[in-house]
């Protein structure tokens, strides 16, 4: 069974339904359990819980450092090219918006490194477009392979492929693939992706199974909060997740929360998420769930970002720059995905993470332990 057979199992409106009707009863009898499930999860995510947002936040914290300690893991975003195929609605590579386009030479993806080495990081995002004719998979292998002596760690948010593309991408050095659906609602999918590969909505649903059976390391899930109702988004992500972990349970799972943010040509929210909503979020993955990692991106204020990493984040980028060469060239507007809110330095974060009483991870993994 993939994915897909579950969640067709499931209808948009009987989930937004159920998750509405949840009582104050409900989310006390889900904080008061050792083990929660997806109902549980409906009730921690549903209007009914924002008065216990102080109780789900210290039980958060209680079992992030339970699994994780105190330690926030750093990684930095490598902007490869913002060259797309595709119509999306939100975002600022879309094909359709009239913006420069720039795609990295492997001399220029080598400077990216030296600085991003220079600011400490150990482990790097690389990013995409979707245009499988100038960054398709050979294009990513060479990125991999010229980047993997000077990485611990190589992770990618780039078009999904088919299952023996990550095969040759993980065996170049690939560990972790980040593959957003953006949201599970079908119909709002197709308004929102009109033109390109990434308008098949099955093909994107079914990504996950296909990262699973090549075998990665990690694999990144979330939607794009701003575009639909979140909380039902937020439960078809959880029951992505817990599918995954039940069915490839040797690979490591983390759960990313973008919100819109500005860039060239984009849509207004349909929903507008608050702070203490995204916070209740963040709180309620911890509490269904207290191994999957919980990420943030500089799309987050600075002053969320520092409270949010004390009640369940365990991952942040820091020091992003969302245009190609970025660290090399400079920040250039012109060439953004989106822009960032905290754009401290990669040195203020860490400061700011020890002044929490955390220690900053810059390394997560170490290529001596691959087994080839």
């Amino acid at each position: 069974m993939a994915f897909r057979d579950l969640f067709e199992r499931y209808s948009w409106d009987d989930v937004k339904h159920k998750i509405y009707q949840k009582t104050a009863t409900d989310v006390q009898i889900a904080l008061g359990k050792d083990r929660r499930d997806l109902e549980d999860f409906m009730a921690l995510i549903s209007p009914a819980a924002a008065p216990y947002l102080e109780a789900m936040a210290a039980e958060s914290q209680r079992l992030t450092q339970k699994r994780f300690g105190k330690t926030v893991q750093l990684f930095a975003p490598m902007y490869l090219s913002n060259e797309c195929q595709n119509i999306c609605t939100y975002c600022g590579f879309s094909l359709d918006n009239k913006i420069r386009r720039r795609t990295l030479s492997t001399q220029e993806i080598l400077r990216e490194s030296e600085v991003i080495k220079g600011l400490n990081f150990d482990h790097v995002l690389l990013v995409t477009g979707e245009a499988n004719q100038k960054v398709g998979t050979p294009y990513i292998k060479n990125a991999i392979e010229t980047l993997r002596p000077h990485f611990s760690n190589i992770s990618m948010e780039v078009q999904p492929l088919d299952e023996e593309e990550y095969k040759s991408l993980i065996e170049a050095g690939l560990s972790g693939v980040l593959v957003y659906q953006e949201t599970y609602h079908e119909a709002d999918y197709k308004k929102h992706h009109p033109k390109g590969k990434k308008s098949n909505f099955h093909y994107r649903l079914d990504t996950p199974d296909r990262l699973g059976q090549a075998g990665v390391k990690k694999i990144g899930l979330g939607v794009l909060i701003g575009l639909e109702d979140w909380r039902v988004d937020s439960f078809f992500n959880a029951l992505h997740l817990q599918y995954l972990e039940q069915t490839y349970w040797q690979t490591k799972y983390s759960i990313s929360f973008p919100r819109l943010r500005p860039a060239e040509g984009l849509l207004e929210p349909k929903v507008v998420m608050n702070d203490r909503e995204l916070l209740q979020l963040i709180c309620a993955y911890r509490l269904l769930n207290e191994e999957v990692e919980l990420s943030l991106s500089t799309r987050e204020r600075e002053i969320f970002r520092d409270n949010a990493l004390q009640l369940g984040i365990t991952t942040m980028s820091a020091n992003s720059k969302t245009n190609p060469g970025g660290y090399a060239d400079g920040k250039d507007s012109s060439l953004e995905q989106f822009e960032t809110s905290d754009e401290r330095s990669s040195e203020e974060i860490a400061n700011m993470i020890r002044s929490k009483g955390y220690d900053p991870v810059w390394k997560d993994w170490d290529a001596t332990y691959d087994t080839v």
